[in-house]
């Protein structure tokens, strides 16, 4: 309550990197690198992804032969399900299914998801 407050997130669901932690409260960055402490309580257990890149596929499988299910344009948040080394299955708008791992920022390169 003493502390100033630096900026405010006004776009729920919006993925966030932790980077400390200190008792309570977390250092988060997005996407630009922007970030500050924030207590845990206004965080959320749900991971969500940013698109990074614009129309991307959103495949009914991990393959690159599987039938599109949807394109997702640059900017839209998604939920995150599973990972694998090159493939994470997303939720958003209604439409669920795998995009490359590369097009997506709030996942990290080596992170295995089940």
């Amino acid at each position: 309550m003493t502390h100033r407050i630096d900026w405010v997130f006004k776009r729920r669901d919006m993925p966030l990197r932790i980077v400390a932690e200190h008792g309570h409260w977390r250092r988060v960055e997005d996407r630009d690198g922007a970030g500050g402490w924030m207590h845990y309580t206004l965080l959320s257990g749900n991971r969500t992804v940013f698109v990074e890149q614009d129309l991307i596929e959103l495949k009914a499988r991990p393959n690159d032969g599987s039938q599109v299910v949807a394109q997702l344009e640059f900017g839209v948040i998604a939920q995150l399900g599973k990972c694998d080394e090159i493939w994470c299955q997303l939720s958003a708008s209604g439409h669920r299914g795998w995009a490359p791992r590369s097009s997506l920022w709030g996942v990290e390169p080596d992170e295995l998801r089940n």
